[in-house]
């Protein structure tokens, strides 16, 4: 393929398409140059435009690309253009072979931009197999001249479709430059351009299909505010959380992965009844008590229940609710009752039974903790309540702690696990009687510290008392005694002098 010919990008030249607001703009590629470039750019033999990036910023090793923390307030995004809408169309129609488009340009009835734009944008696949080095400045031209129509949102979703395959000529870059393309659009957008939301989606699927969800980690935060500014409808909120639960997932993040389907579900009207019975909001809530139950490491289920349309659940999936209920507050024979009265359903639904008996056996535990006023929990009444041996109860011991459900320790010596802390699964009218009779004994231990400290203060003062008289005893009779003998010797003296 044949390179374009050298451009020199003056001062002049240059084209700010945008500042870069708000701060926390997604910035894969956009890179902000100092003011020396303006002078020293020289566009090499390939289609002029391209972004000049920050060395300091953090790389992606394995894919070779930069990623941004964030750009500051006001910072330009530079985008390099030198020549008209026509050369420059002239020239990228050149270097992807598209004859039709120059014959646009000729005669007296001269093409429409968009019609130069649609012959161009179709031969835009044509950039996935142009040489490594070239593909980021010819996608860069191409951006910028779509940008240049009066209705881009024509041309962009064919494009980010273009740009969301992997360039076949690097294999191991491809997909960096690939992503690096996707986010120079979401870039050059402003800020409040409701398109972003679309592009936004189109790298979410990109992230999703080749697992670079660390990619997108930093900037989850700022995704309300996003939305917010894009004036996304409620419907494709719920779509873009419910995208980015799915990138987690695929890579492995399985807690961020359930926030964000929960964030999805809150997108339904609470106070609507019909929007959270509705089709989508039972399979969203079907998929997000599935996640809960099948986590290594979620154990509260309160925050899932009170989900409107969760509790729809107990209409349209009254099983998956009756799990819910006993995973909630329940304990391990209130869910081998379940697997006897509806026996195999855990494994036609593909749940794993290991998996949730362990879970069962650890929530019971906690909740005998819980429900135990002294803080000492007998070995006898842990192998009662888990169903296990008496040799395994140190280990499930261990097991609820590092579970973070119980702090506390064992007692060998006496058989004993004593409880130091305890995480209540449901605080119910169940759960306040068992405060009330742990604050009544606590009450009645505090009653019994106090009145051995008032029979000790009584005790100490009765001996106080008697220390002080014996000591005023003591003085009197020393003072006594010291008197006589001085009146004595007073009346020697005064008969010495008479005589």
């Amino acid at each position: 393929m044949e390179g374009a010919p050298h451009y020199r990008a003056s001062r002049e030249a240059v084209r700010i398409i945008r500042s870069a607001k708000p701060v926390t703009d997604l910035g894969l590629t956009v890179e902000q140059e100092d003011e020396r470039a303006l002078d020293e750019c020289i566009l090499p033999s390939k289609p002029n435009g391209r972004y000049f990036h920050d060395s300091t910023r953090p790389e992606n090793t394995r894919l070779g690309i930069t990623m941004p923390a964030a750009t500051n307030p006001g910072q330009p995004q530079l985008l390099f253009a030198d020549g008209s809408f026509e050369e420059l169309a002239v020239e990228l129609a050149d270097y992807l072979k598209v004859e039709d488009v120059k014959q646009l340009f000729e005669g007296d009835k001269k093409g429409s931009t968009e019609e130069v734009l649609v012959k161009l944008v179709a031969a835009a696949p044509g950039l996935l197999s142009v040489p490594e080095k070239e593909f980021t400045a010819a996608s860069n031209l191409l951006i910028h001249l779509v940008l240049q129509s009066a209705e881009p949102k024509k041309h962009l979703p064919t494009l980010c479709n273009i740009f969301s395959k992997p360039v076949t000529t690097s294999p191991v870059h491809g997909v960096g430059l690939s992503l690096n393309a996707l986010t120079t659009v979401f870039n050059l957008l402003e800020p409040t351009d409701p398109i972003r939301a679309r592009v936004f989606m189109e790298i979410l699927k990109f992230l999703k299909a080749h697992n670079l969800f660390e990619s997108l980690k930093h900037y989850l935060d700022t995704l309300p505010e996003w939305m917010e500014a894009w004036g996304t409808t409620v419907d494709y909120q719920r779509k873009l959380y419910e995208e980015v639960a799915d990138v987690a997932l695929e890579a492995g993040e399985d807690e961020q992965s359930y926030e964000f389907i929960l964030k999805a579900l809150r997108t339904f009207d609470a106070d609507g009844k019909d929007d959270a019975s509705s089709e989508d909001a039972q399979r969203l809530s079907l998929r997000a008590v599935r996640m809960a139950l099948l986590s290594n490491t979620h154990f509260l289920f309160q925050d899932l229940r009170s989900i409107p349309s969760v509790q729809a659940l107990s209409d349209s999936q009254p099983v998956y609710s009756q799990l819910l209920d006993i995973f909630a507050e329940q304990d391990l024979e209130d869910y081998n009752d379940f697997n006897e009265e509806h026996e195999g359903w855990v494994d036609q639904q593909k749940l794993d039974h290991e998996k949730l008996h362990r879970k069962m056996r650890l929530l019971t535990f906690s909740s005998l903790a819980a429900a135990t006023p002294s803080r000492e929990i007998e070995y006898a009444k842990i192998v009662k309540a888990l169903q296990i041996p008496v040799e395994d109860v140190e280990m499930w011991a261990i097991d609820v702690i590092r579970a973070g459900l119980v702090e506390g320790k064992l007692s060998q010596q006496r058989n004993k696990f004593l409880v130091h802390k305890v995480t209540y699964r449901v605080f119910g009218q169940k759960q306040y009687q068992e405060l009330a009779t742990r604050v009544d004994h606590w009450k009645s231990t505090m009653q019994n510290v106090l009145n051995v400290l008032r029979q000790e203060q009584a005790s100490a003062k009765s001996q106080k008392e008697r220390e002080a008289q014996e000591l005023e005893r003591k003085l009197n009779s020393a003072t006594s005694g010291t008197g006589g003998q001085g009146g004595r010797r007073q009346q020697r003296e005064r008969t010495d002098n008479d005589d």
